[in-house]
Order: structure tokens, then sequence, then C-alpha cells
């Protein structure tokens, strides 16, 4: 695949009013488009060296005062020669400078996403540090940007090359004992624990998709448990506002209530949810089944109980969560409640809270973290999207059957199932991708980047 050879244009901020606004132009007729609009530009610009410039129409009349910069290829972002513009931000001004680069016959408005798919066409940057541009960009707490930053100096394509480079040997040598026998003797003999190792790896990369999709769209927690347990409170304090009523009559809270937060750099969105039991209301009862409904879709649910509550009443609350990871905790801890016979919640008893004055709330927090992520670094994963994961997948089960063919089958199932692992993981790295899946994979991206 080669990259279009039109030049192209797109205005590379927000079509909005700002301090700042920069138009870029990539192609073969860069420079010469920029001058037109830049003419006291000198004709040979020194690369990376910013002149302050007059911006002019069609007659010559002045249209703004900025910066130009000329990125000589194949040293610039997309491997072509780069001019930028960077003009005030108004966004009439910007479209007149773009109309006016238009009018040039070799330039066409850039597509979603063009200019990191011609730094990608042009080996500028790889597959996944493409992809990191778009997650950077998109990122909406500080773990995410982090990650997507190392994405984008290339954790994830070190990762991929570590176990594409062996793979890639193996596939050779395979194919090179299944053509030259005589040459390559012998190069197939530790086939099955190379394999062995390679899955390994590939499991490894694997087990991180859970930890890149809460990085890359955030976490889920639910407040949930019987009315009038203090989640209200809670939730008020764990946001750091007042976003939801608080009563003394059961029931208060009718429907889920979220708010978008960030703890050490991870987003959460939290739930308050309405209290759950038996004989509600109409309305009351259409919060409960929104309860139960968002129970099953949350990443962690946090079930908070009075005082007193018995095993066999934690026990039955803890199941309304179904497969949803329970975290349990004991509300209203400043209200001293009589705990009732020999029932109580067994030793150690959930960790109290208390909305209403703080306590227990940062440990709260540091539970929650603790149990959605379990250690280090958020921002250290590699972030791992459905689409590598979906590839990962489908490389990791041809590397088990190539396991299993090492043992029991000929060469050529051997051979075959590392070449299917190879293609998946090609797919991830961009080293085997088609035309429609770049396609689609750009789309997602803004106009100008």
């Amino acid at each position: 695949m080669t990259p279009d050879t039109a030049t192209i244009v797109a205005l590379a901020t927000a079509p909005a009013a700002g301090a700042v606004g920069i138009l870029r132009v990539s192609g073969p007729a860069a420079l010469e488009v920029g001058r037109r609009l830049a003419p006291g530009v000198p004709a040979s610009p020194t690369p990376r060296h910013a002149y302050l410039a007059s911006f002019v129409d069609a007659a010559g009349a002045v249209l703004d005062e900025g910066l130009f910069l000329y990125f000589q290829a194949p040293r610039s972002f997309t491997g072509e020669d780069v001019v930028e513009l960077q003009a005030h931000g108004s966004p009439r001004l910007l479209r007149l400078l773009l109309a006016r680069a238009l009018e040039d016959e070799r330039v066409r408005p850039a597509l979603p996403g063009e200019f990191t798919r011609r730094a990608f066409l042009n080996g500028r940057i790889d597959l996944t540090r493409a992809e990191a541009v778009a997650d950077l960009v998109a990122a909406d707490s500080e773990a995410a940007v982090r990650a997507a930053a190392a994405g984008l100096s290339g954790a994830l394509a070190e990762r991929l090359r570590a176990l594409e480079t062996p793979l890639r040997e193996l596939h050779a040598d395979l194919e090179g004992v299944l053509n030259f026998p005589d040459e390559a003797e012998g190069a197939d003999a530790e086939a099955g624990p190379r394999v062995t190792a390679l899955r390994a790896a590939a499991d490894a990369l694997r087990a991180e998709v859970g930890r890149g999709r809460l990085v890359r769209q955030g976490a889920r927690v639910a407040l949930y448990g019987p009315v009038n347990a203090g989640k209200s409170t809670l939730f008020n304090r764990l946001v750091g506002e007042a976003r939801a009523l608080v009563d003394d009559e059961p029931g208060t809270t009718r429907d889920a209530l979220e708010a978008r937060i960030e703890w050490d750099g991870l987003g959460v969105t939290l739930y308050d949810t309405a209290g759950l039991r038996e004989a509600p209301g109409r309305v009351e009862a259409l919060g409960i089944a929104r309860t139960k409904e968002l129970l099953a879709a949350v990443d962690l649910a946090v079930l908070v109980l009075p005082a007193g509550t018995s095993r066999e009443e934690a026990a039955a609350w803890t199941r309304e969560a179904g497969a949803t990871p329970v975290l349990v905790v004991t509300g209203k801890c400043d209200v001293m409640l009589e705990e009732r016979g020999s029932g109580v919640l067994p030793s150690p008893a959930p960790p109290r809270v208390s909305g209403l004055t703080g306590e227990g709330v940062e440990a709260l927090r540091t539970s929650v973290l603790t149990r959605l992520w379990g250690g280090g670094t958020p921002s250290a994963v590699a972030l791992v999207s459905e689409r590598h994961a979906d590839a990962l997948r489908r490389a990791a089960e041809a590397l088990g059957r190539a396991e299993a063919a090492s043992r029991v089958s000929t060469l050529e199932v051997l051979s075959g199932e590392v070449g299917l692992a190879l293609e998946a993981l090609g797919e991830v790295s961009g080293t085997s991708v088609s035309e429609a899946l770049l396609d689609t994979l750009f789309q997602r991206f803004c106009i100008g980047k």
C-alpha cells in the first residue's frame, strides 16, 4: 500500500475561537501552497525554523500575521513535505486560509486521520503508534493520557516485536525445512518448546485486555444495597458535591445517578442506585429494576449495609450482584445501632464508612482501586483495544493448535498454524493489514490529525 500523492490540507485545531489556529498542509506541493499564503517566506526556507510571516488573500491583502514552519520530507510527521501556518484562532480567518489553499487544483481536503495514515504508510510510525495518537486525543483521564503516551513512544510496539520477531524466525525455519529439507535439516528440532514459549507470551499480553479497557474507557462502580443504608450520602462524599438527594425517608433515590470522577489518575464512573426492598411503589420499582440491570454491567459493586445486618442478609444482598465482584462496607458508622442477636456479620467485620463525617471513605477509595486494578500503576498498561484483543486471541488460539500439532501432526500443519498466528499479530503491528481495516481505523480520527 502506498499513500495518495495528492497534497492535503486541513485545520489542525478545533473550529472554535482560540488564541492560536493551525492550518496543516502535507504533500509534494505543500511548500509552494504555503508560500502562496505567506509570500514573504524565502523560496528555500530552513526546515524546522519558525518564520514570522504575513498571511494574504488572493489579492495580496494581509489577513493575519503568524508563524510559518516547514518540515522537509522525510523528516516530518507524515514523511512528506509539511507546512504549518500558525495564525490567530479566528474560525472565520482559518476558513479563509483553508479556502485559499484549496484554490490550488493539486490540493484537496484531508480525510479523517489522513495525516497519521500517511505517517504509517510512509514508515514513520507503526500501527500501534498510529492508534495511540487517537487514544491520546480521546484520553479523558491522567492514566489514559500516560498510557497513550507510552503507546506513542512504542511501549506496545516493543512488546509486539518481542513476540512477532521470534515467531517470524520460527515460521522461516519451518518453511525452510519444508522447502529445503537437506539444507535446513534440524531447524525444527526445538519447534515444540518455541511454540509453547510464544503462546505464553501471547497469553500474557492478552491478560492486559481488561486493564486496557479500564484505562481507555474508565471503570464503572455502583453503590447498592438496602434502602436507608447511607448510599446517597456516601455517593455525595465520594463525588465531592451534593449530587444525590438525602433524606431519612426510605426510597429517596428512585433512579440511578452517575458522576465521573478521577482517582489516582484512573477515570471512574460512580453510580448511586435505588435501594432494594420488597413491595416498593411503582416509580421506585422501576428504579430497582434499573439497579439490577446496572449491577450486571459495572466492574465493581459496593454493597452498603446497615449496622447489625445478619450473615444471611449480607449473603442475600451479595447474590443480587450476580457475577459482578462485590466489596462490602457498613454504612452510617456515625450512627450507633444495636447489632441483632448472634447472627451479626462475621469477624473481621466489613469496613465501616460514613458519608456524613468522612470516616473510612479514604480507605474505601483505596479498596475500590485495589479491587479494580490489583496493583501497579494504571498508566503502565499496554493500552490494548478490543481490536487488539481479538487479534491476540486468534494468535494465541493458532499457537495452541500449533503446540498440539508439534506433538501429533505434520510439519505442514504446524507451519500453517504459526503462519496464522503471525498474520493475526500483523493486524496489530501493521505488518499485515488490509486497506479496509485501515479505513475503519482512521475513520475514528479527527480531521487534521
